[in-house]
């Protein structure tokens, strides 16, 4: 485990969705996401984040059941904003809950929330589940009207959507115009939360590289990764991986902090 500690370290939620994909692929009960969470949290995850999708593609009820009684860490409880997702949160209990956008027919989530087109609903989502005590984020894609509506709906985090750059570094490089843009979105954006009073967060697509990258941007309080994370974990192990992706995190972090960042 990583016990580097200094002023402004990420944090690493650590999504284990995709271990119950492939239980999911052959059923049966083999291999455990919840065991893959009892794993992540012993090599140094600060959180478990899992998605309870409306066709229960790879998370199921009794996984979040499972995770919010078995596992000591914060559980970050991605779900869509719906009437069914609300009432198994207020049961649950999670110490968490991200709003996301659901599609049946999407492989994975493929943006943000349109919050200002959905304000009234959503402000009535969080409110419900700021009542009961639990914490509130929205995923949203890196624009400045999107943080500021999220803002205006008393949303106290947010988290922006990190997928544009990373595929743009993927296909283009990292010194790439277009990676360069959408790295300066995100700047922006996580600038601009930061400056409204909303705590922020980072996922979508990252991997050691583009996480140690985006590290570098000091109001990024919390890093949410998981397709990466468990894809090359078949290869080094979830423990070494985890690991791995924590010192990538405090790298970037490191790296702005001493001024060298951008």
């Amino acid at each position: 485990m990583n016990d580097v500690q200094f002023p402004g370290k990420p944090r690493l939620g650590v999504n284990i969705d995709h271990v119950a994909t492939l239980r999911n692929a052959r059923g049966g009960l083999h291999p455990d996401p919840v065991d893959a969470a009892r794993i992540a949290a012993e090599a140094g995850a600060d959180g478990i984040t899992a998605h309870l999708r409306e066709d229960r593609r790879h998370i199921l009820d009794l996984d979040i059941a499972r995770l919010r009684k078995e596992i000591p860490l914060p559980l970050n409880f991605e779900m869509a904003a719906t009437r069914e997702m609300l009432d198994i949160a207020l049961k649950v209990e999670p110490h968490a809950c991200c709003l996301v956008p659901e599609k049946r027919e999407e492989v994975t989530t493929e943006g943000g929330l349109d919050a200002l087109a959905q304000q009234s609903h959503l402000k009535s989502c969080i409110a419900t589940l700021s009542q009961a005590g639990i914490r509130v984020s929205l995923f949203i894609d890196p624009d400045p009207p999107q943080v500021e509506a999220a803002m205006e709906m008393e949303a106290p985090v947010v988290e922006l959507h990190t997928g544009a750059y990373c595929e743009a570094v993927l296909s283009e490089g990292m010194e790439s115009t277009a990676a360069e843009r959408e790295f300066e979105r995100l700047r922006i954006s996580a600038k601009l939360a930061e400056s409204l009073g909303l705590e922020c967060h980072a996922g979508h697509g990252l991997n050691f590289d583009t996480a140690r990258a985006v590290a570098r941007i000091e109001a990024f309080i919390e890093f949410n990764i998981g397709h990466f994370l468990i894809g090359q974990s078949i290869f080094s192990g979830l423990p070494s991986v985890v690991e791995r992706m924590h010192a990538a995190l405090e790298d970037g972090r490191r790296f702005a902090l001493t001024g060298g960042g951008p």
